[in-house]
């Protein structure tokens, strides 16, 4: 018996989280197979990324005067930006994401977050999954309400998937909703040997007179079409390395290449995969932060070299797959006295794949004059991240009716899409 190393969580009991009765996930998962469809994969950037230091308003003399340690050069200077568009540039350690810029497959949505002024990471990554900046209240994440709102009575029971050891706030609610870290294996740990797994089978199918254990045996179908999905070659940068990063865990669970390997191979087997998680944490650098090199560069790298792997994996398919990069707030304009900055506001979002119209910076930008601050020190919002997502919900996924999804929030697109 293959090891299984597959989690589902959700607001009730694991097996029964699929909001599905037994014979609709019975067909859902013999549809598995035929899933293709457009998939929308939400990176979080957890720690608040220093966004000035992503997408480098290096033209802006306040920049480099507000870091006199951190700040990146000009581009053409050793160690500088990478030349955008004469007045943006992109970090030298995302070089890899350059030519996906240059191709127009890849955007950025500078001056974007949350019009909620917390500095907390808790509330502030509470608000932009639940899609309700201010409001504790809310139970469910915006994603999940987004399955809600166009519920599909065929779905694969993978349609909504993210790549960690616990199901994150974003899908968390009366939808169904998948917790994996190995699209090929179910979690019982292969050292606790194959009694174990078939003992815990066994117990679902002793309860197999009522709903749960119906649902249960249903569950394991559709998790032996995961162990049917292949590991597949992966693309190698100019050095050799692998393109999508270590396969080794990190603090919250895969690392992101890892992560986006996954998301990549269950695209690839067309299960029917519509909205994924990823998640990277490390970006909360109040001290050592540094500039063309040192500890954002080094997060930065791995992020580049993952997004570009997956890219390249994927092929012609990501004309199927959008992926955005988001983080809960940005930092300060000024550095601190440890060499890093702290708590901000306005950060940016890397939007690349399916209909975007890449090779631009979107958005409202602020500039960095102290009158245009926020609250004096911070880069200010003007693109608020519900209408980034809800461009991508409308534009990408085909969603009608935004209303449930982002509650008291009209949308307005930011114009990231082609057409």
């Amino acid at each position: 018996m293959p090891t299984r190393r597959f989690f589902l969580r959700s607001s009730g009991l694991a097996f029964a989280s699929f909001g599905l009765a037994p014979r609709a996930l019975a067909r859902a998962a013999a549809a598995v197979p035929g899933g293709r469809g457009k998939t929308l994969v939400v990176l979080l950037q957890r720690g608040a990324c220093d966004g000035l230091n992503v997408v480098i308003p290096y033209a802006e003399k306040e920049y480099a005067q507000a870091r006199p340690t951190i700040a990146l050069a000009a581009p053409g200077r050793e160690g500088g930006a990478l030349d955008l568009d004469g007045h943006f540039g992109l970090h030298p350690a995302l070089e890899p994401l350059l030519p996906l810029w240059r191709e127009g497959s890849l955007a950025a949505v500078h001056a974007v977050g949350s019009p909620h002024p917390t500095r907390s990471h808790f509330d502030a990554q509470d608000f932009l999954e639940s899609g309700t900046p201010g409001v504790k209240s809310t139970r469910d994440g915006w994603m999940n309400r987004q399955l809600q709102a166009q519920p599909a009575a065929t779905a694969s029971p993978l349609r909504a998937v993210a790549i960690s050891p616990t199901l994150p706030r974003a899908l968390q609610g009366r939808a169904g909703a998948v917790a994996l870290t190995d699209a090929a294996s179910f979690e019982l740990r292969e050292a606790a040997g194959t009694r174990v797994a078939a003992g815990f089978e066994g117990m679902y199918a002793a309860a197999a007179r009522d709903a749960l254990g119906g649902a249960a045996r249903e569950t394991f179908g559709a998790i032996d079409a995961l162990a049917d999905v292949e590991p597949m070659a992966e693309p190698r940068t100019a050095r050799g390395e692998r393109a999508m990063g270590p396969l080794g865990a990190r603090r919250r669970g895969p690392g992101v290449g890892a992560a986006l390997r996954e998301v990549a191979r269950l695209v690839r087997s067309d299960l029917g995969v519509e909205l994924a998680f990823v998640e990277m944490d490390g970006w909360d650098h109040h001290s050592g932060e540094g500039g063309a090199s040192g500890q954002l560069a080094q997060r930065l790298r791995e992020l580049g070299e993952a997004l570009a792997g997956f890219h390249e994996t994927l092929g012609s398919r990501m004309s199927d797959v959008a992926v955005v990069v988001v983080t809960e707030f940005g930092r300060t304009l000024k550095e601190n006295g440890a060499r890093g900055t702290d708590h901000g506001h306005g950060s940016v979002a890397l939007v690349l794949g399916g209909p975007v119209r890449g090779g631009r910076v979107v958005g409202r930008w602020p500039g960095l004059r102290e009158d245009a601050l926020h609250e004096g020190r911070d880069l200010a919002v003007t693109t608020d991240f519900r209408d980034l997502l809800g461009e991508l919900l409308v534009g990408h996924l085909g969603a009608r009716d935004l209303s449930t999804v982002f509650p008291g929030h009209r949308v307005a697109p930011p114009g990231l899409l082609r057409g």
